[in-house]
């Protein structure tokens, strides 16, 4: 019975992850406490502790009295987030490449081979979820107490933040997540070898990556629409 009960909550906290990473649930969405209850055969008091240990990743936010809300994503977190993101990635991984394990080296593999296969057939969610996945390994092998949790944060915004921005039919945005695939394999090198200079230089590369095609898409280039001739005045 213990483990069944362990079982729902373990499927209720991997269900909330994925529908906030892939923004099936979206910034600011509040939860609907009794359908999960019935959805996922649970009480009020084990939801709830699934519900706090996801607001201590970053995932929700609690607030009293109120039903549970996803994490929201305003200007100001966003600011925070591209401020943060290059010095915690740039730290993460040449930890990484210092503490890494050979079993750790090969999990971030098989990571980037799940990735790739997402980049050949696989939907822009399976996508971001399998990148999530790559980061996260990195940041395992880092074993920070200190940055492990910023760095949880940073990631749920950024898988965010991809699915929101990224367009698959669009020729720059396919480019750009191919080269990230092949960043990745430097990564992996990087961190394989224990050159940590190199891995502090190639998350600074991949960050500007991402930070590039975000620009693109907040700030296209201006339409060509002519407009027409202008009225004749009556003066």
């Amino acid at each position: 019975m213990k483990d069944e009960a362990k079982r729902r909550k373990d499927e209720l906290r991997e269900h909330l992850k994925v529908s906030i990473l892939t923004m099936r649930l979206r910034p600011g969405d509040d939860l609907d406490e009794a359908q999960l209850s019935d959805a996922f055969g649970l009480s009020r008091t084990p939801l709830r502790e699934v519900f706090r240990q996801l607001a201590g990743e970053g995932y929700l936010d609690l607030r009293q009295n109120r039903s549970a809300r996803v994490s929201e994503m305003s200007h100001t977190t966003l600011r925070d987030f591209f401020l943060a993101a290059p010095m915690i990635y740039g730290a993460i991984l040449r930890l990484a490449a210092l503490n890494a394990t050979p079993e750790q080296i090969e999990a971030l593999k098989a990571s980037q081979e799940t990735f790739r296969q997402a980049l050949r057939g696989g939907s822009g969610e399976d996508r971001a979820l399998a990148n999530n996945r790559f980061h996260e390994i990195t940041g395992e092998m880092a074993g920070n107490v200190y940055l492990l949790p910023s760095f949880k944060r940073l990631l749920i915004d950024h898988a965010r933040v991809s699915m929101t921005f990224y367009r698959p039919a669009d020729a720059h945005m396919v480019e750009s997540v191919s080269q990230a695939s092949a960043q990745h394999d430097a990564i992996i090198a990087a961190i394989e070898a224990g050159d940590d200079a190199a891995a502090a230089q190639l998350a600074e590369d991949h960050w500007n990556l991402s930070r590039d095609r975000i620009e693109m898409f907040v700030m296209p280039e201006a339409l060509d629409v002519p407009m027409g001739a202008l009225p004749r005045s009556t003066a």
